[in-house]
């Protein structure tokens, strides 16, 4: 590591803290900078410049994990749904209920058709 790359380090820490002393203080961004002697806009470029670094800290990471996926994509997790829905017809006709799933009967189903039809 070079001294660039240290003093980064260290002023990304410094603002580290100072974002993190602004969050604790409950003050809004211009209330604390105001009190702390700090530029409004250096305030928003190291708050960009940390949450970059850790975006791409992310990054690093979740590429480190499975060196499948491509920098900027997540890789989803493969799902199985917890319970399996059945299809069910349900009818009413004159205050009669008839249910009907596809392990019902076929021919049972149309003479009951019929007599419904027949009501």
């Amino acid at each position: 590591m070079n001294t660039r790359e240290v003093a980064a380090e260290y002023r990304m820490a410094q603002w580290t803290q100072t974002i993190q002393a602004r969050v604790q203080s409950g003050q809004s961004i211009k209330e604390f900078c105001a009190s702390a002697g700090i530029s409004r806009n250096a305030y928003f470029y190291w708050q960009r410049k940390l949450r970059e670094a850790a975006c791409i800290g992310h990054m690093t990471v979740q590429n480190r994990e499975n060196g499948l996926v491509p920098n900027g994509w997540t890789q989803l997790s493969e799902t199985t749904p917890s319970t399996v829905t059945v299809g069910t017809l349900t009818v009413e006709v004159s205050g009669c209920h008839i249910t009907a799933t596809a392990e019902t009967d076929l021919e049972l189903l149309a003479k009951v058709c019929r007599a419904l039809r027949s009501l």
